[in-house]
């Protein structure tokens, strides 16, 4: 296996947890937010220097190797390859943006302290391969929210249900997944497990209860950052791709698709922003899982396209909700608020996120979104269609959401409405981002493209009787 120049992963993965040490011990609660802008800043800059590393390499996977930190962490435990090179970075920066749009106001709230914790897990997660490790990471990954709930004094119950049975699941699920044939009909008990706990940590329906009471019950902050990065899309990829027929596969894919269709019809009828944006991103994340489990490579990069758009813009989607919320309470959709006039730049962001998760021609959504369509169509042509039936009510409720929000009778306050600076930096970066993956996608596409054909070799060498598929050998300059 390659080794990267220098030991970016590991370093990626502490400088969050010390700065979360660092804001316990040194940080007080006026400059906290500042600190932990700090440490998310030069953490998305070492994954950024890691992507390029890799990138440079022209190798499908690579690891850390230094001397220093062979101690802390193993040579083979976290691994970088085309499958998690650019979720790294993706991260790194919803847990940037995020942060940056906290108000001051809002810090007794929303933990900066847990945030870090929670971003160190994340990036662990998205680096570690299919392991106990992994499987610890994901239980780990549950942990933060809880405590935020209980320090809220919110209750907890439906929370804790559903992550202890995905923590039981996960793990009844690899044990057995180790003492059996991974290539025999045997496979099918633990990858059942597998599959139901991946599904369960994504929200498909209807194991999706416990998602609509996260965004209901904890910070709106925390609830993003524990859904965005679509942690349970990475376990599926992991854990039950490698292992699934091409059968089973398509199963799920349907009940993902019914998920994508619900919950697209549940966002047009919600009179509650948070709960909105809940059921937006529940029916976007599904179609991410649609196209991982159509096992075509077409279907497969439109997914991991898709999922670097649905990352960025649904993030960007939910901290505009998430600043104006800051400023006049919890948006009700029943009502016209007229906002525009007093925040323009909120309202043109809104619209620009809104309609890039759905794949808006000239956003970065778009070319994923057609990618996964043709994927779709080629497995059947009824998932074609109903694919784009999700989006369509998508696109319809985030416009139903901008005019209730945005426009109607201006009501003028007293208090300041305007963007503050790091609210613009972060609104300017991921609108150049959003803008320029939609005016330029050749980059992204090519190595999503590489990273799917890799899938379905590791695929076909556990069930050599399906189509083959043969490797595609990277070139960094393609």
């Amino acid at each position: 296996m390659s080794e990267l120049h220098f030991p970016w992963i590991e370093l990626s993965i502490l400088v969050p947890l010390l700065g979360a040490i660092w804001l316990q011990v040194f940080g007080s609660s006026e400059n906290a937010l500042k600190h932990a802008i700090f440490f998310c800043v030069v953490t998305l800059g070492l994954t950024l220097v890691e992507l390029a590393d890799f990138i440079s390499m022209g190798s499908f996977e690579a690891h850390d190797h230094w001397p220093f930190v062979d101690w802390i962490f193993p040579p083979d435990v976290f691994v970088v390859d085309e499958l998690s090179a650019y979720q790294l970075p993706l991260a790194a920066l919803i847990f940037l943006v995020t942060v940056m749009s906290t108000l001051r106001t809002k810090a007794p709230r929303f933990s900066p302290k847990l945030a870090l914790v929670s971003e160190t897990l994340v990036l662990a997660t998205f680096s570690c391969r299919a392991s106990w490790a992994l499987i610890a990471l994901l239980i780990c990954s549950t942990v933060p929210p809880y405590l935020e709930l209980k320090a809220r004094n919110r209750c907890t119950r439906i929370y804790a249900i559903h992550m202890s049975v995905f923590s039981v699941l996960l793990v009844s699920g690899y044990a057995w997944l180790t003492m059996v044939d991974v290539s025999g009909p045997s496979v099918l008990i633990p990858g059942a497990l597998l599959t139901a706990a991946g599904l369960l940590r994504s929200g498909i329906f209807p194991l999706h209860l416990w998602m609509t009471d996260l965004f209901e019950k904890a910070t709106f902050g925390t609830a993003i950052l524990f859904t965005t990065p679509l942690v349970g899309a990475y376990a599926v990829m992991r854990l039950v791709i490698p292992i699934a027929p091409s059968w089973a596969l398509q199963s799920i894919a349907v009940l993902s698709l019914t998920t994508a269709v619900y919950a697209g019809a549940m966002a047009l009828v919600q009179k509650e922003a948070r709960r909105m944006f809940c059921f937006l991103f529940l029916s976007q994340a599904s179609l991410v899982l649609v196209g991982l489990e159509l096992v075509t490579p077409i279907g497969l990069t439109g997914a991991l396209c898709l999922w670097l758009s649905v990352g960025m813009s649904l993030t960007g989607f939910g901290i505009t909700l998430r600043c104006i919320e800051a400023r006049i309470s919890r948006i009700s959709l029943a009502d016209f608020h007229g906002l525009y006039a007093q925040m323009p730049m909120f309202a043109g962001f809104f619209l620009l996120t809104g309609l890039g998760a759905i794949g808006f021609p000239a956003t970065i959504g778009f070319v994923g979104m057609e990618l996964l369509i043709e994927g779709a169509v080629e497995v059947y042509p009824l998932v074609g269609t109903l694919v784009v039936i999700a989006a369509a009510m998508c696109g319809i409720a985030v416009l139903m959401a901008y005019f209730r929000i945005f426009t109607g009778r201006e009501h003028r306050t007293m208090v300041p409405m305007h963007a503050r600076v790091t609210e613009r930096i972060a609104i300017l970066v991921l609108t150049l981002l959003i803008i320029g993956g939609g005016l330029y996608p050749q980059p992204g596409v090519a190595t999503r493209y590489h990273a799917a054909k890799e899938l379905t070799v590791q695929r076909a060498k556990n069930f050599p009787n399906e189509e083959p598929v043969t490797p595609v050998k990277h070139d960094p300059h393609e």
